[in-house]
């Protein structure tokens, strides 16, 4: 996790982890909390997918929507990340587009770094400023819904149950979808292994 440690620890010693977002019903100002906790998490997701010139857009507008949505927010069924991972993904995909036209971009520019060696992990490499090469085609290829597990997997480390929250689709499709997008990305980079098959699959 690479958001604010220090907000985190600090939601989680009130005990406001889960509870925060419907728990600032009554207090807006705590919401801010949460804001501290993940902004800047989930604005390196948005910026490892599209570019740093979206990416405060939509942070900031996926901060927007918890907020006015935080009455719906159930703590039952997702944590407070991946509830907002899920509004990211769900804001990324108006960006469709123009993704797939950065993936493309970046695709001609050649190999990246070590790319033809043993690819162990894909989420090292997958960042707008770094992805190149057959990597970056291959993501290009996936279908919207492969591409957003894939990349919640490797760029937000969510599990399996996280995803299928974040996504809101069922827990089979999760590891359906990540089937299919690992094996489309080995293939394309030559039978190297993109993730460590266990990725994804703990918690």
């Amino acid at each position: 996790m690479t958001g604010n440690p220090l907000a985190a620890e600090r939601l989680d010693r009130l005990g406001a982890g889960l509870a925060a977002p419907r728990s600032s019903l009554h207090d807006p100002e705590g919401f801010g909390e949460v804001f501290d906790a993940h902004f800047a998490e989930i604005h390196g997701y948005a910026a490892k997918r599209l570019g740093p010139d979206a990416a405060s857009d939509v942070a900031s507008q996926t901060f927007l929507e918890a907020f006015r949505n935080r009455d719906r927010y159930d703590p039952a069924r997702a944590n407070v990340r991946a509830w907002l991972y899920g509004i990211a993904t769900n804001l990324i995909g108006k960006h469709r587009r123009s993704e797939v036209r950065g993936l493309r971009a970046r695709a001609r520019l050649g190999p990246a770094p070590a790319e033809e060696g043993h690819a162990d992990r894909v989420d090292a490499r997958v960042s707008a400023e770094g992805l190149r090469g057959r990597l970056a085609g291959a993501i290009a290829r996936l279908s919207d819904g492969e591409r957003d597990v894939l990349l919640l997997v490797a760029l937000a480390d969510l599990t399996h149950e996280e995803v299928a929250a974040a996504l809101d689709v069922p827990y089979g499709t999760v590891g359906s979808r990540l089937s299919r997008a690992r094996k489309k990305v080995r293939e394309a980079l030559g039978g190297t292994n993109p993730m460590r098959e266990g990725d994804g699959d703990h918690g």
